[in-house]
């Protein structure tokens, strides 16, 4: 028998309430910034690497633990907050040994692409918010073009129907859902650009819808490989810690994808 505090609420309930509530603290860890938000970005790293291995079945081999040992001291000096370049370069040492290790034969390509797709995101993740008001107003950015996606693409697809998006995939996700997310990800995040300033480039430049659409168009994209990777692996969600979502990859998986392209934009446009 199921319990919960959340027992006895339909699934569409849950997930509101869970996700207003993890909204809720997400945001105030966002504003918080430094040491705090570095925290989370790890938190929600090893949580996704976690389910990803249990998803994957990636097997406890001492080879594997070598690389899986490389990605851990990646979020830790992401924790103590040296800078990216270090960061990113201990993911890809991390990475590299895990493709040394399928190469071996003592693991399939799941491990690497595992190790790439939660340390890459968790440091995107961190470096987009940085230490100033900028880097919280990019974060918000991010937050509204991704969030506004997940939530119209859902309803304007439960209401209009239409053409599937990818049937072998997502059953449920539609052409129209995918249109009405991106819409709605535009509006948010021209809203806040205006309010914030965010970057130079972006003020102003008639190339912000576009943009802003394929930070959407990513996103869905995350969601669509979560969904591919479930069924290859005939899972429907890959944990259950949150109600009406399942597990942490199930809520961050447009997250991930739209973090590590907006910082890519974001650094590019620095240099």
């Amino acid at each position: 028998m199921k319990t919960g505090p959340l027992h006895g609420f339909t699934n569409l309930q849950q997930r509101i309430v869970s996700g207003i509530f993890l909204a809720a603290i997400v945001i105030a860890l966002t504003f918080a910034g430094g040491f705090t938000f570095r925290f989370m970005c790890v938190v929600m790293g090893v949580a996704v690497y976690m389910e990803w291995r249990k998803l994957a079945g990636i097997g406890a081999h001492w080879s594997t633990r070598l690389s899986e040992i490389a990605l851990s001291l990646a979020f830790a000096t992401l924790l103590a907050g040296l800078s990216a370049l270090f960061v990113f370069g201990l993911v890809g040492i991390a990475v590299v040994m895990a493709l040394i290790v399928v190469v071996l034969g003592q693991a399939t390509i799941w491990l690497p692409i595992g190790i790439a797709y939660a340390g890459i995101s968790a440091a995107s993740l961190a470096f987009l918010r940085g230490t100033d008001a900028q880097g919280f107003a990019a974060i918000v950015l991010l937050f509204a073009i991704v969030w506004s996606t997940d939530i119209f693409a859902y309803f304007v697809g439960r209401s209009l129907g239409g053409p599937k998006l990818s049937p072998n995939i997502s059953p449920s996700k539609t052409w129209s859902g995918a249109i009405g997310g991106a819409a709605a990800a535009v509006a948010a995040g021209l809203t806040v650009v205006a309010a914030y300033g965010i970057y130079g480039f972006f003020v102003g430049s008639k190339y912000l819808p576009h943009l802003i659409v394929v930070v959407s168009v990513l996103s869905q994209s995350g969601d669509l490989f979560e969904s591919w990777v479930k069924r290859r692996f005939n899972v429907k969600d890959s944990g259950s810690i949150i109600p009406g979502h399942g597990g942490v990859m199930d809520r961050v998986d447009g997250l991930v994808v739209a973090a590590t392209a907006l910082y890519l934009l974001v650094s590019i446009f620095e240099l």
